[in-house]
């Protein structure tokens, strides 16, 4: 975009300039030349020639003024745009780590959960494996018992 606006100062600098010279020659011209060289209704040929060829660069610079400013247009609105895009996608990316940090929270706590219930089965079979060698003690003592009686 710099350059595109650097590009638009030298064309506007380029039609003062020739607009200045054109008025220095007109200027000159008429009154250092008002009788040589006349033909139709007293104007120089050359000059005629001059001031089509500052009026077709002042046209063409003109054309290039208008592409510039277009072209600028166009690079405002992708900028616009792509501004726009990126405020999305940054508060995209924020909500996506809040939803990871919540997620991770909830991990640890479930990992938590975990450990302590596999602690609980652990000691649930431990009780479980003691309430049982007790009952056979039980029955092996009933047995005994009764094979006395």
């Amino acid at each position: 975009m710099k350059k595109l606006f650097d590009d638009r100062e030298s064309l506007h600098d380029q039609v003062r300039l020739l607009k200045s010279q054109l008025e220095q020659r007109n200027g000159v011209d008429g009154v250092q030349n008002p009788g040589e060289n006349a033909q139709e209704n007293g104007i120089d040929p050359h000059l005629l020639e001059l001031q089509r060829d500052s009026n077709r660069q002042i046209s063409e610079l003109k054309f290039k003024l208008v592409k510039s400013e277009q072209e600028v247009t166009t690079l405002e609105q992708n900028v616009l745009r792509l501004e726009g895009q990126v405020c999305r996608y940054k508060s995209a990316s924020e909500n996506a780590e809040k939803i990871e940090d919540e997620l991770k929270v909830e991990k640890r706590r479930l990992q938590r959960e975990l450990r302590s219930a596999l602690d609980r089965i652990e000691e649930l079979e431990v009780s479980n494996s003691h309430l049982s060698k007790r009952l056979e003690k039980m029955k092996a003592n009933r047995n005994a018992l009764l094979a006395q009686q």
